[in-house]
């Protein structure tokens, strides 16, 4: 009996459900280690949320398992992981003194993410879901992990006491600030510098409403870097530097003006590309030259733009060899950035401008400097995105100059790192525009149009407007043309398009199946990893399923299965059994190609993955064996 269109709606929910919850798994996976005082906290919930794996893989296999509940529960969960991502990034990304000092605040963020992911598990029935026992048992072992991680927080009398003396004492004992720097993961002077600037951007991004004082941060922070610097060198060492410590250093060429030759406090840009101090440059124009002082070519405009991101680089050379920078006369920054921010308003404005009215070498030289900038820092995406450079960078996606539209469609995938930007960029219809980049002369454009896709395509809803602009058959394009880059950014974006239904549909008809099959073919090209992993992605969709078959590669799958690297063989082996499973044909075809000794193998030398879809792959082989047994007996 054919199935219902409501069935047919109910398999694609699933199989979309899934298809989130393993992204998002992936994402956490992603995160990189997280070190400080909520080391144990973070580590403990991302193994939790990464032993789930396997119950969602083995669901993607079988999605018509899961029934309306099931689906609804599994949203939920879906839902309760991204709060979990979210948690992790924001201590990844934080100051590690704020979240000692308000660890209270955080452990009852952690303990939320917790319960709901709890609830969320226990609403799913296991019992109606297609898995085998060792998922079920694992999936179980969380759920009781999970409920007895919410009553045992860690108790930290020590640090606190210790905690309290620096904090209130004039002069610590540099015993205890070693112990607080040892416990903080605040070890040399790298990790004091990104301490400073996660400090930096917590405390400009609150607007002055935070809830710990700031002098006592900034205070405990100079103190431990203070310990740091005075431990990190050898008695001979000292005693070198206690000799040296009056020399000033040397001041790098590039952070000279060529004018003046000293260091340059307010960097500008001329129309050569030359960066001089301000004050100079400014005099030599108003004596009446018409000529770059360092290259003698003539200049087409006197107008003089910030060079922001070397002034940000003289400002951390400054800081890192204790020279104050005298800041410019009647200079202003904006107050909500901070000090160490890269722009104002001000300077933006200048370069909005030139992107409206400057001619060609201006409007490339004002993106150029946006695609910096919103490479820098997150508050710099935010000063550039409110002060209305999106629109402008999204025309320049049509200019016929191959360098700035490089520019622009660069500085709004940098820009897109920003959540809210990128539905800034979508509703100012940027998406065609990116699309006909994906088609232009200059290659890196087209790598930075298929990241930025891929950057916007995060969130579900532009997976579908991505597909309905025409973006993934240029995809394909690019996949099959490109430079390396080119084609790991566009399989990038080609497997999160795809795990949206309907791009699937898409991709299959635009022949995405047949140009994977090549890739697997010549492994030389770098791609099998991801060829694999975008088939497994189109193979649960009916139309994927149907074209993956029709093009011959189970022969190609067991021979990958048993030369490949442990991925590959693994990604295989999942791709082989998602066309076996419930297709009895392909199973005999598997048969009777000789796959039971590569399985054999897998199953006993893959990773765990591996082994999983090794032993089910052998126990569908083997039901087809008994019944055609069976079926044969009774003949007789």
């Amino acid at each position: 009996m054919a199935p219902t269109s409501e069935e047919e709606d109910a398999e694609v929910a699933s199989g979309e459900a899934v298809d989130a919850l393993l992204a998002v798994v992936s994402e956490v996976s992603a995160l990189p280690e997280i070190r400080g005082p909520l080391s144990r906290m973070c580590c403990d919930l991302a193994r939790r949320v990464k032993l789930l794996l396997p119950l969602f893989d083995e669901l993607r296999d079988d999605p018509d398992s899961i029934g309306l509940i099931e689906l609804r529960s599994l949203e939920s969960l879906c839902a309760t992981i991204v709060e979990a991502k979210d948690a992790l990034r924001l201590v990844n990304e934080g100051s590690k003194i704020y979240q000692v000092l308000r660890r209270e605040k955080f452990e009852r963020l952690f303990l939320k993410v917790t319960e709901s992911i709890e609830k969320a598990l226990d609403a799913i029935n296991l019992d109606r879901l297609n898995i085998s026992i060792e998922v079920k048992e694992q999936t179980e072992l969380v759920q009781a992990q999970l409920h007895r991680a919410r009553g045992s927080m860690e108790s930290h009398d020590l640090l606190s006491r210790d905690l309290n003396l620096a904090l209130h004492e004039n002069h610590t004992d540099p015993i205890v600030l070693k112990r607080i720097s040892e416990k903080l993961q605040l070890k040399n002077k790298s990790d004091i510098m990104k301490e400073s600037l996660s400090l930096h951007e917590m405390v400009t991004s609150s607007d002055g409403e935070l809830d710990v004082s700031v002098e006592q941060m900034s205070s405990l922070l100079k103190k431990l870097k203070d310990c740091v610097l005075e431990n990190s060198g050898s008695a001979s060492i000292e005693t070198t530097a206690s000799f040296a410590k009056h020399i000033p250093p040397v001041i790098p060429d590039d952070f000279r003006c060529p004018i003046s030759l000293e260091l340059m406090k307010d960097p500008v840009i001329v129309s050569t590309g030359q960066t001089y101090e301000r004050s100079y440059i400014q005099k030599w124009l108003e004596s009446g030259h018409k000529t770059c002082p360092k290259t003698q070519q003539p200049l087409t405009h006197s107008t003089l733009t910030p060079n922001f991101v070397l002034k940000s680089l003289i400002a951390q050379w400054c800081d890192a060899n204790g020279i104050e920078l005298p800041q410019k006369q009647g200079s202003f920054q904006d107050n909500k950035l901070g000090n160490n921010s890269d722009c104002n308003h001000s300077g933006i404005a200048i370069l909005l401008r030139k992107m409206v009215k400057g001619n060609q070498e201006e409007q490339r030289a004002a993106a150029g400097e946006l695609r910096l900038l919103a490479k820098r820092n997150a508050d710099n995406r935010i000063c550039i995105a409110e002060a209305g450079a999106i629109p402008l960078l999204i025309q320049l996606l049509s200019s016929t100059d191959p360098r700035t539209q490089e520019h622009a469609v660069t500085a709004l995938l940098n820009l897109s790192i920003n959540e809210d930007n990128k539905s800034l960029i979508v509703k100012a219809n940027a998406l065609p525009k990116i699309v006909e980049v994906l088609e232009s002369e200059s290659m890196e454009a087209r790598e930075n149009a298929a990241a930025a896709l891929f950057s916007l395509s995060v969130i579900d809803q532009n997976k579908i407007l991505i597909g309905e602009a025409g973006a993934i058959p240029v995809l394909i394009n690019l996949l099959c043309r490109g430079s390396p880059r080119g084609k790991k950014d566009a399989a990038t974006a080609l497997f999160n398009l795809c795990l949206y239904q309907g791009n699937k549909v898409i991709a299959v008809k635009a022949g995405i199946v047949g140009h994977l099959r090549r890739m697997l073919v010549d492994a030389t090209g770098g791609m099998v990893d991801e060829a694999l992993a975008i088939l497994t992605i189109l193979a649960s969709s009916q139309e994927g399923k149907v074209a993956i078959t029709n093009s011959e590669l189970i022969p190609l799958l067991l021979k990958l299965m048993k030369t490949g690297s442990a991925r590959v063989r693994e990604n295989a082996a999942a791709l082989l059994f998602s066309l076996c499973n419930g297709d009895e044909l392909q199973l005999r075809a598997v048969k009777g190609l000789g796959a039971e000794e590569a399985l054999k193998d897998l199953s006993e030398t893959g990773t765990e993955r591996a082994k999983r879809k090794a032993g089910s792959l052998l126990g569908l082989i083997h039901q087809i064996t008994e019944v055609s047994g069976g079926d044969s007996s009774a003949k007789l």
